[in-house]
């Protein structure tokens, strides 16, 4: 017999892994037209510690997690 509690925490351990697994990277043209601002102010904002971090992929490839930045923007929508 299965035990329907164990197959409900797998199940929820395997949607948990999927989604962190979804994450999307979205690359600085994106973050620039959904938080409306420029470059400059975007890593202005980034050294003043007010503006999530952006992960390096290579010498010329940044990215930011894109949940990073729509918490950002519902942050700056809250105030």
């Amino acid at each position: 017999m299965s035990d329907p509690k164990r197959e409900s925490a797998e199940l929820s351990g395997t949607v948990n892994r999927e989604a962190r697994f979804q994450e999307r990277l979205v690359r600085l043209p994106e973050v620039m037209a959904r938080v409306g601002m420029r470059r400059s102010a975007i890593y202005q904002r980034m050294r003043d510690g007010s503006f999530p971090r952006s992960r390096s992929l290579g010498s010329k490839c940044t990215v930011w997690i894109e949940s990073e930045i729509d918490d950002w923007i519902k942050s700056v929508e809250a105030t």
